[in-house]
């Protein structure tokens, strides 16, 4: 008999002596059936081994891709939005501001050099999003209807913002602004509404008057109407409540209302938060007016600086840095207007603004990211234009923006204003060659005005704005398809560093509202339930569903004061 051995162990049985042939042959049979077992588990694993290779190979590299290292405790966080900026827009400031300074046709804006990605914009109940929409995307990382201030359907329901997180998790917070500090993309971070238009309540929420008590330690811009009672000069609300005394009285606001205020302040030295300063009624005026208003109003980049040497300083002794959003919000109101000349006007501001925020960035120890969107497009914007009956022209004409000193809507408002001062002794003639050498030739540097044009301006003062928007577009052969929002993908810009990667490529809105919070590492999902559950027990919240039966659209509500320019 075989002695067993380390290779054939079960050799040395005593079956195989007597178990003849047949038992050899069972022999055979078991061992061809275990080895096509084996090789079958061999198989297997082999596929297995090959196939988690894979999944680790792909997921390391999208790790690699989207994963940032572990964060600092301590990080500021700037968000900018440019209202109403398209690609085209970039286009059109960058030929501009080449041909201005001399510049040569490689030259870029700062924003150019920090271009990151694309992002899509429709919300939940239109290709075309507003700018209450698009805010909410980023304030509460989730789509609504246009209209919308932090509210989410179907049940229309308050979202919880990355502002009032940051705000309970300890970070500071601030807005600024150009246009009214209560208009829907400040709005959505700082109060909710079921449409944006009762701006009046969204000013009560903004001071602290609301669910969560104050959220915001500084607000720059507009909308001081907003604050004021309506026994006042210059308010805008429906009630007699003071907002401004209200503010001061519970809440323990700092308040300055002009540009004597805004320079105590020091380049934000001398902050004493919380502070809120409203420099216009309204919209602090377009950046090609407001320049030659004797420095009355201040800037969007000197309102900017300020709010973060501001937040800066509150921020010294905090393990906690602070959020910050910036607005230009008017680039959206001079491309509603469709006037060129205010429009590159509008984002050449906020390009000095990218690069003061980005100058901060670089020279702070403190961990920082700056990301900047549009919340939308605006005008349909294109730089040609082939006039009707005309043949194309491949070219279009900077020099005629650049010639041109006052907007369409300041244009406007003095043909009012001296229209209104004529009273009924109006002398066609005498009008005509007053708003030809005051206003066309003076104001827009147009000096080959059509008669077609100035009887335009003569019949209707009211539809001055976008005739005096369409005489310098035309010359200057820049084309518009709308006085409303498009829906074209706009451009995300970005700081750079591994931090916003995941924001590369095509996103959508919503995806820049997530990067938002998770990058401060706050708990919107917990105000939003905290939300809800003070709403449901609020008397408030009734009316507060029972108001969305008034649309309001954006534009149509834009109104304009002569006091702001």
């Amino acid at each position: 008999m075989a002695e067993p051995s380390a290779t054939t162990p079960l050799l040395g049985d005593a079956r195989q002596e007597n178990g003849g042939e047949a038992t050899d042959n069972q022999n055979k049979g078991w061992i061809a059936k275990n080895l096509k077992v084996r090789e079958l588990v061999l198989f297997l694993w082999a596929l297995l081994a090959s196939a988690a290779v894979v999944v680790v190979a792909v997921w390391t590299q999208h790790k690699s891709q989207t994963h940032t290292p572990g964060l600092p405790a301590k990080r500021n966080l700037i968000f900018m939005v440019s209202d109403g900026m398209g690609p085209a827009s970039l286009s059109l400031t960058r030929s501009f501001r080449q041909y201005v300074d001399g510049l040569p046709i490689d030259d870029t804006l700062v924003l150019d050099q920090h271009f990151w990605g694309t992002s899509r914009t429709r919300s939940t109940n239109s290709l075309v999003t507003d700018s209450a929409a698009g805010a909410t995307a980023f304030s509460c990382g989730k789509k609504s209807y246009n209209g919308a201030i932090s509210i989410i359907p179907p049940n229309y329901e308050p979202c919880g913002t990355v502002l009032e997180a940051a705000k309970r998790a300890g970070y500071t917070t601030g807005l600024v602004v150009t246009t009214d500090i209560t208009d829907a993309t400040p709005a959505c971070f700082a109060s909710h509404a079921v449409v944006r238009s009762l701006n009046n309540d969204i000013a009560v929420q903004e001071i602290g008057d609301g669910p969560l008590g104050r959220v915001v330690d500084l607000m720059l811009g507009g909308g001081r109407c907003h604050f004021l009672p309506n026994t006042t000069e210059g308010s805008c609300r429906f009630d007699d409540r003071d907002i401004v005394a209200q503010a001061k009285n519970d809440f323990g606001w700092n308040y300055i209302n002009d540009r004597l205020g805004f320079d105590s302040l020091n380049a934000g030295e001398d902050v004493t938060l919380p502070l809120m300063g409203l420099f216009a009624s309204r919209d602090i005026p377009f950046e090609i007016d407001r320049r030659n208003m004797n420095n009355v109003y201040p800037s969007l980049s000197e309102m900017a600086k300020t709010a973060i040497r501001a937040l800066e300083k509150a921020t010294e002794n905090s393990d906690k840095g602070f959020f910050l959003m910036i607005e230009g919000s008017r680039i959206d109101h001079a491309a509603h207007n469709n006037d060129p000349a205010s429009h590159v006007r509008e984002i050449l501001e906020y390009d000095r603004t990218f690069k003061s925020v980005l100058d901060f960035l670089e020279a702070s120890s403190t961990e920082g990211v700056l990301v900047a969107t549009s919340d939308h497009e605006t005008g349909g914007l294109v730089t040609a234009l082939q006039e009707p009956g005309q043949g194309p022209v491949y070219n279009w004409y900077p020099a005629v923006l650049a010639n041109s000193n006052a907007s369409a809507e300041y244009s406007a408002l003095r043909l009012r204003e001296h229209v209104a001062k004529l009273g009924a002794n109006v002398e066609k003639v005498s009008l005509r060659n007053w708003i030809n050498t005051n206003l066309v030739i003076q104001g827009l540097g147009i000096t080959d005005a059509r008669d077609s044009e100035l009887d335009r301006l003569v019949a209707s003062a009211q539809d001055a704005t976008y005739v005096f928007s369409d005489m310098v577009s035309v010359r200057a052969h820049v084309g518009w398809t709308t006085h409303g929002h498009s829906a074209v993908d706009v451009n995300i810009y970005s700081s750079g560093g591994p931090r916003p990667a995941q924001l590369r490529g095509n996103v959508e809105n919503t995806d820049v509202g997530k990067f938002l919070r998770e990058y401060l590492e706050v708990d919107v999902d917990s105000i939003t339930e905290e939300l809800k559950d003070k709403l449901a027990q609020s008397a408030d919240a009734e009316g507060l569903v029972a108001s969305l039966g008034s649309e309001a659209d954006h534009w149509a509500e834009h109104k304009v004061s002569f006091e702001d320019l």
